[in-house]
């Protein structure tokens, strides 16, 4: 067995010790030798060593004294406590100063491995296990992918998709691209899915007629919200929607927010267009696009730009809290910046004195479109796996946090959610409209929309059946598929270059759509 890495032994009779030396050498290791604990402490701050073997009896500096020492110097550094001693006191004592394992003497080839191998090679061994049971289960996954018929299927399986690649951050990229392989298989069987089956779930309710349907945006609020608001009778309640948050990234928050909170996550669907305008006025009004268009025709109108239509989520929430008989106080916040924050986090000793606070967090979304415009956002998360880690890197440190643990302190449960995900747009397909058409990448509206290849885009053509608005300036749209985004002809190649390995929003695929719905209960 091949090792790398060097350790420092001391032992008064290092030169005993030749055998055991040379085996470790002829593997790879790189052995430094010292007869006595301050010889050793000089050695560390000259060399980079990876494990201490640190014989316990030894003249003038002791073996527990020189681990003392060691640990002061370097406390992560592992250290294997060599004895002829086996009485119990000395090694609870050792153990005491936070030895990683100890060995007695005479100490043979075997023990030196299995130890140095624990010691040296757990995450590579770790990583190579998981990388041999996900390709175990290769096959397993692909037979779900062809089985797959329902909303529970596919979202059962885009979990198990996101655990794997968990699992594999740290493996073989073989293994990684053979998993991004089976992403880009399973996007293109739920696009399928979504397209035979989205127009039924529009003309029926949630809990109302298919069973095989999931909650959608517009039926966020009735079936977490309002429930919970009943159930805490004039107590306060908080709702937080964080902008463009996808199911890994919510895994990463909800992993620091189980310190506070007890946590019961559920997989919703975003209706389609997957994009703020729609999606997230859905989730406020309680309605599709076409029935808040005809609700509120002043505030939410197509034919207006989309810049007007995210301006009154207050309205539509007060208005669909009135609808369903709740006669509650509401504060409405939008953080769009850290100074939003923080005014947020000092108002959280006056959220008792309101039913509901409800939330709106931009920060994820504007990260999105951040990267999109810069070279050095993209070098910092060149990948899902590096935004995800940097989105991490951010909550841990946000304001965003602090609303949460102000509102565990106060004894206020968070139901918390997201209007879509995002995807790493890496295919470019040409569509062809006039000049009123939507300028978005993943999905177009307006008159005579054209798509060069049609299986890279859902055409509606009939938007009254899919809950949007329609009428002389909306009359079709285009929904992408899979990872495609839309350029129009004109100057093709300079923006299928700007745009090509960006993250976008608005189109069909399991990141944008299979959105988490978490309530967390202070713990």
């Amino acid at each position: 067995m091949s090792m790398k890495g060097t350790i420092l032994w001391i032992d008064d009779e290092i030169e005993q010790l030749k055998a055991p030396i040379l085996f470790l050498e002829q593997r790879g290791m790189t052995v430094l030798s010292s007869t006595n604990g301050a010889d050793a402490l000089d050695m560390l701050g000259e060399h980079v060593v990876d494990v201490v073997f640190l014989d316990e009896q030894m003249p003038g500096m002791d073996g527990l004294t020189t681990l003392e020492k060691i640990k002061q110097l370097q406390p992560q550094l592992p250290v294997v406590m060599i004895t002829k001693s086996e009485e119990e006191s000395i090694m609870e004592d050792a153990i005491g100063r936070f030895i990683s394992d100890y060995l007695i003497k005479p100490v043979n080839p075997a023990q030196l491995v299995i130890t140095l191998k624990r010691l040296l090679q757990v995450d590579e061994i770790q990583s190579e296990k998981t990388t041999q049971r996900y390709l175990q289960q290769f096959q397993q996954l692909g037979l779900k992918m062809d089985e797959a018929s329902t909303w529970h299927d596919w979202s059962s399986l885009y979990q198990e998709l996101v655990q794997w690649e968990f699992d594999l951050e740290g493996g073989e990229s073989a293994s990684k691209e053979i998993l991004e392989e089976q992403y880009a298989s399973a996007n293109a069987g739920f696009s399928r899915f979504v397209e035979q089956a989205y127009v039924d779930w529009i003309a029926s309710s949630y809990g109302q007629g298919l069973d095989e349907r999931p909650v959608l945006s517009h039926e966020v609020m009735r079936t977490s919200l309002f429930p919970l608001l009943k159930e805490r009778e004039g107590q306060p309640v908080c709702f937080v929607l964080i902008d463009c948050m996808r199911l890994d990234q919510w895994r990463v928050f909800e992993k620091t927010l189980r310190k506070w909170f007890t946590i019961d996550t559920q997989l919703v669907g975003s209706i389609l267009p997957t994009a703020t305008p729609f999606s997230r006025n859905a989730i406020f009004s309680g309605y599709t696009p076409a029935q808040l268009q005809r609700a509120f025709p002043n505030e939410w109108d197509l034919s207006k730009g989309e810049q007007s239509l995210n301006q009154h989520e207050e309205l539509f929430l007060k208005a669909a809290l009135e609808r369903n008989d709740f006669d509650v106080s509401v504060r409405y916040h939008k953080v769009l910046s850290s100074a939003d924050g923080k005014k947020l986090v000092q108002s959280i000793p006056t959220m008792k004195d309101v039913d509901l606070t409800a939330v709106v967090y931009n920060f994820v979304d504007t990260l999105v479109h951040s990267r999109s415009d810069s070279d050095v956002l993209k070098e910092l998360a060149p990948d899902a796996r590096a935004f995800r880690n940097l989105t991490e890197t951010w909550f841990e440190h946000s304001a965003l946090l602090d609303l949460f643990k102000g509102c565990a302190e106060e004894g206020i449960p968070v139901v918390v959610t997201t209007d879509h995900g995002s995807i790493r747009a890496m295919r470019d397909t040409k569509v062809f409209g006039d000049r009123e058409s939507a300028d978005s990448l993943r999905y177009k509206y307006g008159k005579n929309l054209n798509i060069e290849q049609e299986s890279h885009a859902l055409k509606i053509t009939k938007p009254e059946l899919f809950g949007l608005p329609g009428g002389l300036h909306t009359s079709s749209y285009l929904i992408a598929k899979e990872d495609y985004y839309f350029i129009y002809p004109t100057q093709y190649h300079k923006f299928q270059n700007k745009y090509r390995d960006t993250f976008q929003h608005g189109g069909i695929s399991l990141e944008e759509m299979v959105l988490p719905l978490a309530i967390c209960r202070p713990s």
